[in-house]
Parts: C-alpha cells; structure tokens; sequence
C-alpha cells in the first residue's frame, strides 16, 4: 500500500491536488479510506487506474466530462475478462467429453456469427 503523496510522486503526470480531486470524483477508489487527518493507501491496482487515468487525459485528451463513461466502460471489459477467466477455469475442470463438446458448439456459433 502507497500513500496519496506516494502515489502523486510515483506518478508523474500527476500531482496530490489532482489524484484527490480523482477520489472524489470516485475515478479512484483507495483500497483503504483515509483515516481522519491522514491519507487515503493505495494498491498497486489503485496505481495502474491513475496510470490509466493519465494516459487517457494526456495521450488520448480524454476531456474528464467523458472520463465517468470512459471508465465505467473499462470496468465493464475487465469484469467481463474476469468472468471468460472463471469460466475457462470452469471449462477446464470438465472431463474430456464435455470439453470437446463445448469447444464443438463454440465453433458452430462461431460458424453461424459469420453468415
């Protein structure tokens, strides 16, 4: 866990008064709140999302009235991944037979999207 000042010097393309604003817009959501008179830790999920949050503004000029759908949107994705990942896991754990059947019926939707 990273403090907010840890945070703001790791990242460079940001600053405190910035990532604080980010919190309170709930772009970032600390892994751990900040204590009465202290500040908010961040984990190193918390830093990718204000890697991410930069780059969108400075490479991408994401303007930050987009920015609530832009993220909404990437969570979405990533919890859509999560959930392919616990299902594939699922698949795995199949015998043979009925992993061979899956595969079999994927490949048909997929022959069948193409149509």
């Amino acid at each position: 866990m990273r403090s907010l000042s840890e945070v703001a010097l790791l990242v460079a393309r940001t600053d405190r008064v910035e990532l604080l604003q980010w919190v309170e817009e709930g772009w970032v959501v600390p892994a751990q709140p900040a204590p009465a008179g202290g500040e908010p830790a961040f984990s190193d999920l918390d830093i990718a999302r204000v890697q991410l949050i930069c780059e969108l503004r400075c490479d991408l000029a994401i303007a930050d009235e987009t920015m609530p759908v832009i993220l909404s949107l990437l969570d979405q994705v990533y919890g859509l991944r999560r959930q392919i990942d616990r299902l594939t896991d699922a698949v795995q754990e199949q015998p043979t037979e009925i992993r061979q059947a899956i595969l079999a019926r994927l490949a048909a939707s997929a022959g069948s999207a193409r149509d």
